[in-house]
């Protein structure tokens, strides 16, 4: 086993994060996170102790980073304006409703 030098352990602190502030920084439920962590789309959570567990803060940020660039590449490479629906208003739409416009 290696030992860490010193500027190793300093520049990178681990801090872990509890289940109510991984669903503050994702805005996904309780139940939605440990869907997605049992399909191996999230981040495991790390054993604490007894019943505790936490995320790794960082695997959380570059998970949140990787949504972002996603959803960026793939509006990108559809190259396809959004608007309303016939007959909704653009201030009362819903993503739902959106259809490209060709």
């Amino acid at each position: 086993m290696t030992e860490n030098t010193r500027s190793e352990r300093t520049n990178s602190p681990t801090r872990f994060l509890r289940l109510p502030e991984v669903m503050e920084r994702t805005g996904l439920s309780r139940s939605t996170i440990y869907v997605r962590v049992a399909a191996g789309s999230f981040p495991r959570p790390v054993a604490l102790g007894g019943r505790a567990v936490g995320w790794i803060e960082a695997e959380v940020e570059e998970w949140v980073a990787e949504r972002i660039a996603e959803s960026r590449f793939e509006d990108a490479r559809a190259g396809e304006r959004v608007d309303a629906a016939p007959g909704i208003p653009v201030t009362r739409r819903r993503a739902a409703e959106a259809r490209p416009i060709r």
